[in-house]
């Protein structure tokens, strides 16, 4: 595909996301996409979509009235993209709210569609914010990474079980 239609894959995302339409995040995934961050390592376009669906979810449940999504930096070429995104929101499992700077880098399938997905931010920037006291005092070891990791891993793959 083109560059142009990358970085309207890329639009698409991010206002989908902003809406909290996780049906069309997962929409621009490719089936066997993958995606990495700081707490989820997702392969698939069921585990990278189910892991949107739960998101929105909680945050429609427990953080719409504090919910805001803002991009901006949205490059594309024939086979990657790239954009910044900045996310404010209750972190459902504290109730703390929390203000997230990211990074994302993007490979496209032939298509058009996300293949890689890799968002990146400060972990302990995040857990001071999502976790309080643990995230300040242990949010720079690799126990705490770990240890958030796998949680996010449980839930997801409990919150996937009970869907259909």
């Amino acid at each position: 595909m083109t560059a142009a239609t990358n970085a309207q894959t890329i639009e698409r995302f991010y206002s989908a996301f902003e809406k909290l339409d996780a049906a069309t995040m997962a929409a621009c995934y490719a089936p066997d996409a993958e995606f990495d961050d700081e707490a989820f390592s997702l392969r698939g376009r069921r585990e990278v979509g189910g892991m949107w669906r739960m998101l929105a979810l909680a945050t429609r449940a427990k953080g719409a009235d504090v919910w805001r999504l803002k991009w901006r930096d949205v490059q594309a070429d024939e086979t990657t993209g790239s954009a910044h995104w900045d996310a404010h929101y209750r972190f459902s499992a504290t109730g703390r709210l929390v203000d997230n700077s990211i990074d994302a880098r993007f490979t496209f399938t032939p298509e058009g569609l996300i293949a890689t997905h890799r968002d990146s931010f400060p972990f302990w920037t995040w857990s001071r914010q999502a976790l309080g006291m643990p995230g300040l005092l242990l949010g720079w070891t690799p126990m705490l990474r770990k240890k958030v990791r796998a949680t996010a891993a449980t839930n997801l793959a409990a919150f996937l079980a009970r869907q259909p």
